[in-house]
């Protein structure tokens, strides 16, 4: 009978189990507002992969928000400025960054530009990941991405320069709220690397997206901007940060090029994982105890499921020992 009782008991134990450990074989999107501003990020899923949990929300100066993401997943992440929504009703829009939604949330809908973008394609662990911060759309603030606890080279990526403060008359977007790229301001071939352009043989950076890579030199420029713009990592999670550095706003308009208190991309280095991370806690020394111990679910998460899979094994290896 006990072992019935034990084949019973432990189906349904291994069965909650899994239940309950799901989620750590998903990868963790910890998304910061460092601006002095409010962001409202927006995510928008590539066809194939689930929405996460919001798909556009508010992040005031300091705040930060923590999403699990399914074990295969892409999609984009951007941040929203100058939003206006309704108290009653909900309705609004954004300045920069408007997804078209008429909500906060964005509900399917993408980026329109210019927005600066992280771009994810995510396998949690099977094989590497792939990441890059784009500036093809154009750019409206700065952004990071950081990977946290992977295997691989895992640089850390984005645009800290304020490219507003930089950006040519014919680029700019009203008073410089953001900056236009190329294709966005002129919409011809050569920028937007369409029809005879269509290639990485005809299609080749331009004046305009040569300053965007002067400025932010591991983000993409331009459409076949590949080889020094897209990074990879094996089993990571991801801080995605806003304003990285305020102190990258303030310095934008010297000839210093991706550097900022506490946060530095470098100058030099490829995409793809061929080159190491230049400093190991970029976003400085107060990030890493607000990470570990309540900006991001992640610690409280792993240590609930350690737990509860240390209960649940004992409670096997209990009914081994009478079996």
């Amino acid at each position: 009978m006990f072992s019935k009782l034990f084949s019973s008991s432990s189906i349904l134990i291994i069965f909650i189990f899994f239940s309950i450990n799901k989620g750590i074989f998903g990868t963790t999107f910890n998304l910061i507002n460092r601006c002095d501003y409010n962001v409202w990020p927006g995510i928008l899923p590539n066809a194939g992969s689930d929405k996460l949990d919001s798909t556009g929300f508010m992040l005031a100066p300091g705040d930060s928000r923590v999403f699990q993401a399914p074990q295969e997943w892409s999609g984009r992440v951007w941040g929203r400025t100058g939003c206006n929504f309704d108290a009653n009703t909900g309705q609004g829009n954004c300045a920069t960054g408007d997804c078209g939604s008429n909500q906060m949330e964005c509900n399917g809908a993408g980026a329109t530009p210019p927005a600066t973008l992280a771009e994810f394609t995510i396998f949690s662990g099977t094989k590497q990941d792939f990441y890059d911060v784009s500036l093809v759309d154009g750019y409206n603030l700065p952004m990071a991405i950081q990977a946290v606890g992977g295997s691989g080279t895992c640089d850390t990526t984005g645009c800290v320069k304020d490219l507003n403060q930089m950006c040519p008359n014919e680029l700019r977007v009203g008073d410089g709220q953001a900056c236009k790229s190329a294709c966005e301001a002129f919409g011809t071939p050569e920028y937007c690397c369409s029809g005879a352009y269509g290639s990485p043989t005809t299609c080749k950076p331009s004046t305009y997206s040569a300053m965007f890579k002067n400025a932010c030199p591991k983000s993409y420029s331009y459409a076949y901007d590949d080889a020094t713009s897209t990074f990879t990592c094996t089993g990571a999670d991801y801080t995605i940060t806003f304003c990285p550095s305020l102190t990258s706003q303030k310095s934008s308009r010297d000839s210093s090029v991706g550097t900022g208190n506490g946060f530095s991309i470098g100058n030099g280095g490829s995409g793809s994982g061929s080159s190491p991370p230049e400093d190991p806690f970029p976003f400085g020394s107060s990030w890493l105890p607000g990470f570990m111990t309540g900006n991001s679910s992640r610690t409280t998460f792993s240590y609930f499921n350690s737990t509860i899979s240390f209960f649940i094994f004992s409670f096997l290896h209990f009914l081994l020992a009478f079996s």
